[in-house]
């Protein structure tokens, strides 16, 4: 059993700041990697899993990302949401679901800024596989710590055996880190702030009530904050067999 998922919202508002200075005249979706924007990437994926709508949000060099989908073919459906001011990741997707463009069921979140190679079994229909929207509010894709080429910290979560996320307490090291990908419910934003503020506001509620749930990842992942980063990402594409439209 699995839900079906039909929307997603592509987080591409963010500054970038990290990546500076390849964000100070282009949004940070719009790099590229394996010669496409990151976004394409993203989109190509959500239009592989069947996702016929996708809600993009839009600020730091809005022009260029709007530009740029305006010559990408559907599906997905493109709708584009303006910020005048950074809504950060919870904000923009309370907007999207308060003013009607994502419809009242689930959906799957995606960063901007994710990049992953699907194991054998494509993630996102993994994230919807045995999906109960009346157990669970939110599903996250995580990746091992290790596995990761770069620079991730003490981690982000520890899962138990019902795949139930907790968070890393201080000065403990944990063993993954989110991968940018999640599957949520319009109740995750149940009586959430009306102004901006963070996914992880809400992911804290839902794991405190057990409506928080997990996977891990069985393919590669990048994580991809800094220039540096993206050059590692690059150079690792490179040396492996895998396409990276797969």
């Amino acid at each position: 059993m699995s839900v079906t998922v039909r929307q997603a919202m592509l987080l591409a508002a963010g500054l970038g700041t990290r990546m500076r200075p390849l964000t100070d005249e282009t949004a940070k979706p719009m790099l590229r990697l394996g010669g496409r924007p990151l976004l394409d990437h993203a989109l190509d994926r959500l239009a592989a899993a069947g996702v016929g709508r996708v809600v993009v949000n839009l600020h730091w060099r809005a022009d260029i990302v709007r530009a740029h989908l305006r010559h990408r073919p559907a599906p997905p459906e493109i709708v584009l949401r303006h910020e005048e001011a950074l809504l950060e990741t919870g904000g923009a997707v309370r907007a999207a679901l308060d003013d009607g463009d994502l419809a009242a069921e689930p959906f799957y979140i995606v960063n901007g800024d994710a990049f992953w190679l699907d194991g054998p079994t494509p993630a996102l229909g993994r994230l919807t596989r045995h999906f109960d929207p009346e157990r669970r509010d939110v599903r996250m894709l995580l990746h091992r710590t290790f596995q990761v080429h770069a620079e991730t910290g003490p981690g982000d979560f520890a899962l138990d055996q019902w795949a139930s996320p907790r968070r890393r307490q201080e000065k403990q090291i944990v063993p993954y880190i989110f991968a940018g990908v999640q599957l949520a419910t319009p109740a995750l934003f149940a009586e959430a702030p009306a102004a901006a503020f963070s996914t992880n506001v809400l992911w804290d509620r839902a794991i405190a009530a057990g409506r928080a749930e997990a996977i891990v990842h069985d393919g590669l992942w990048f994580h991809l904050s800094t220039p540096a980063d993206l050059a590692e990402a690059e150079a690792r594409l490179a040396a492996t067999d895998t396409s990276v439209t797969t």
